[in-house]
């Protein structure tokens, strides 16, 4: 890659950002496709967030993706966003369109062309969905916009449940989705309502290395052959949730490629082009 007078700028706002995977992908991408384009980290808190946007703005970058913990802010800063990140209340991709910041939210999106990619199709039918913080937000909200029929969300009942119960309002304001909200910690509730699911999505940071002992289930009686049983995390390739539910037939799927499509969408919504995702898949991911 060479850098030009030309050269369009994107890059990574959030803190800490040096382990991320996005500039490999999206450098190699448009190394693949002859574009034009460097994508670069920038260490960024809440704080200087503003300072740091108006200077990319005004430097005329062609836009960004923003990670933990400035999400909701840049969701603040934006001219415009579109229905997901309106939902969710949080942007995590920026498109600079001649001085006016557009936001989007393609977590979910990631999200969902995972779901088709394990061979699945979840449209009009339900999902229970566990937690309610930034990725399990950015899934129900996206599930929702797809027609995803019925949502259960079980969160625990902390500080954030009232900002939880304001999503739910949205999505049933703004959707054609039934989506309702219940507490975690009620047990039998929610093996009912995984009973009558299609799929089971972890959307906690339960089972997280190192914590890789830790489930949010601790009923194996839940799983049953017919139920996909998705988990948002990648580290580890498989959680005790989804070996679990493997061990008792059911189909499975980690968040690795959820990474690697919300990536793919924000490539596209940068470049108008598609990211060449099986070439990216086999150099820098692996399930």
């Amino acid at each position: 890659m060479q850098i030009t007078g030309h050269t369009q700028l994107t890059g990574l706002l959030g803190t800490p950002v040096a382990h991320s995977i996005s500039p490999m992908m999206h450098n190699e991408s448009f190394r693949q496709l002859g574009l034009d384009y460097v994508y670069l980290c920038f260490d960024v808190d809440v704080d200087n967030l503003e300072t740091v946007v108006t200077g990319l703005k005004n430097a005329g970058i062609k836009g960004f993706n923003c990670t933990m913990p400035v999400k909701n802010r840049m969701f603040e800063l934006c001219d415009e966003v579109n229905d997901s990140a309106k939902i969710i209340g949080a942007v995590n991709t920026v498109l600079n369109d001649n001085g006016k910041l557009i936001g989007y939210n393609t977590d979910g999106m990631g999200y969902m062309r995972a779901v088709k990619d394990a061979g699945h199709d979840i449209i009009g039918k339900k999902m229970t969905l566990l937690g309610a913080g930034g990725a399990a937000t950015a899934v129900c909200a996206q599930a929702a916009l797809d027609g995803v029929k019925e949502i259960n969300v079980f969160s625990l009942k902390d500080q954030f449940f009232p900002r939880a119960e304001k999503l739910i309002e949205r999505i049933n304001n703004n959707t054609n989705c039934k989506a309702t909200l219940y507490d975690l910690d009620d047990k039998d509730l929610l093996k009912s309502s995984i009973a009558s699911s299609d799929i089971l999505t972890n959307g906690t940071p339960v089972g997280m290395a190192p914590n890789t002992d830790a489930c949010v289930i601790d009923d194996e009686s839940v799983f049953r052959p017919e139920l996909i049983v998705s988990d948002v995390i990648y580290n580890p390739e498989e959680t005790k949730l989804l070996k679990m539910a493997k061990s008792h037939g059911c189909k499975t799927f980690n968040g690795l490629y959820m990474l690697l499509y919300q990536g793919a969408e924000a490539f596209k919504i940068w470049t108008g082009k598609e990211m060449p995702v099986e070439l990216v898949k086999e150099k820098y991911f692996t399930r």
